[in-house]
């Protein structure tokens, strides 16, 4: 598995041939535009930011879009969407928390969430985690204090942090690291991960250079 953060909260999370898209941004976003095609789009969000499905059909793919709550199964891969409350922007919203279960692990995308309180539920359905994408820049989504202590709760093997470039509050990663004790990480271009790598793993964080 390959994963790549591309600013603001797009993720591209490639595994053999299939390539997924988490919350790319549409053309009438400030953020920069996806130059890949995806098999499935996952849009957390109704907001121009995050709900850009359609530019990630490129290379002659035309994605699947999972947008909102529910259970999904494309290509082997099982996609369960949770509803959470988010005040991204200034407004409050449904923001869909998705888990994604391939190659044997677990990775839940946190989306545009608010508040680290989690309905009953969704707590249950992230008892095991291995890979958490969890937004950091505070401004209507977690802050950098409420994204780490979320983040430590959860106990994923990983946690890889977004929405600091493009969108948040200045400085927030170097705040989020601060938190986690993790003053010293390095980023990193990707990152290239098998089931077995997680072994020993707790609650690591994984900074991504964002891919602009």
């Amino acid at each position: 598995m390959i994963i790549t953060y591309l600013g603001g909260e797009f993720i591209k999370v490639q595994f053999g041939d299939t390539v997924l898209a988490f919350n790319p941004p549409s053309k009438d976003s400030k953020l920069k535009a996806s130059r890949f095609g995806a098999d499935v789009a996952l849009v957390s969000l109704n907001h121009p930011d995050m709900n850009g499905a359609e530019q990630v059909g490129h290379s002659g793919r035309a994605p699947f879009v999972i947008s909102g709550p529910g259970e999904y199964e494309i290509k082997g891969v099982v996609v369960r969407g949770f509803p959470t409350e988010s005040l991204f922007d200034g407004e409050k919203r449904i923001n869909t928390v998705y888990t994604v279960d391939l190659e044997g692990m677990k990775l839940c995308f946190l989306g545009a969430l608010s508040s680290p309180e989690l309905p009953s539920e969704l707590k249950e359905e992230l008892d095991e985690v291995d890979i958490l994408f969890v937004p950091i820049g505070g401004d209507g989504v977690l802050t950098p204090s409420f994204a780490e202590k979320l983040s430590v709760t959860l106990e994923p093997h990983l946690v890889i942090p977004m929405h600091f470039e493009g969108l948040g509050a200045a400085g927030s990663l170097k705040q989020f690291l601060k938190e986690a004790g993790e003053e010293k990480a390095e980023m990193q271009e990707k990152l290239t991960i098998k089931k077995k790598d997680l072994e020993g793993k707790e609650g690591e964080v994984v900074v991504l250079k964002p891919a602009l």
